[in-house]
């Protein structure tokens, strides 16, 4: 499942001057979670006469847009192209960069340690069985390609691998990787990520 984003609240981080919003991300970005409510009220909620709450959920947003753009590590441009929708100005945009820059290589490794509830890639064995011959047809070629798919627990603590079996013939299996090879290209593209966060 995949996870949502914060709500972004934009009213009051809209008029934040450029220092409060290095100085409110900074903690968050090193500690890899939103800076609790307390100091944000001498910073720039109330500097900015607006509810704590609502710059809390504004650093939460912007804190996801900065682990979700180090996990898949964007580029320069891709990163300021999504932050272009916020609506900040060039010099905010630029520090939000400089941010990510800075810290995007700390949030991975963080992000590789966490635990996963999803199960992960342990190992994958294969068989390709083919028919030669049956009762009703003397001559004929039927392929199979029989999989199994080792998986880790996904986070359980246990360790133990769960085992999937698959079967498919190697035109659908072909299909397949084209069709996957296609879409991960796809999601790559500037107009992916402008639908993606459309829909968030």
């Amino acid at each position: 499942m995949k996870e949502q984003p914060p709500h972004w609240s934009r009213t009051g981080l809209f008029k934040v001057e450029p220092q409060h919003l290095n100085q409110t991300l900074s903690r968050p970005l090193r500690n890899l979670h939103p800076a609790p409510s307390e100091p944000l009220r001498g910073g720039p909620a109330g500097k900015l006469c607006v509810p704590v709450e609502t710059v809390q959920r504004g650093v939460e947003g912007l804190m996801y847009l900065m682990t979700e753009s180090s996990k898949h590590m964007i580029s320069k441009v891709d990163f300021l192209d999504s932050v272009l929708v916020l609506g900040f100005g060039e010099e905010l945009n630029q520090i939000l960069l400089q941010l990510y820059l800075q810290h995007h290589s700390e949030i991975r490794s963080i992000l590789s340690q966490l635990p996963s509830n999803l199960p992960g890639y342990h190992n994958l064995e294969w068989r390709l069985d083919v028919q030669l011959a049956s009762r009703a047809i003397r001559q004929q070629v039927v392929p199979v390609l029989t999989m199994r798919l080792l998986l880790t627990g996904g986070g359980d603590g246990t360790g133990e691998l769960s085992r999937r079996v698959l079967q498919t013939d190697p035109g659908t299996l072909l299909h397949l990787i084209s069709t996957l090879e296609g879409a991960l290209a796809a999601i790559k593209t500037n107009h992916a990520r402008r639908i993606f966060r459309n829909i968030k």
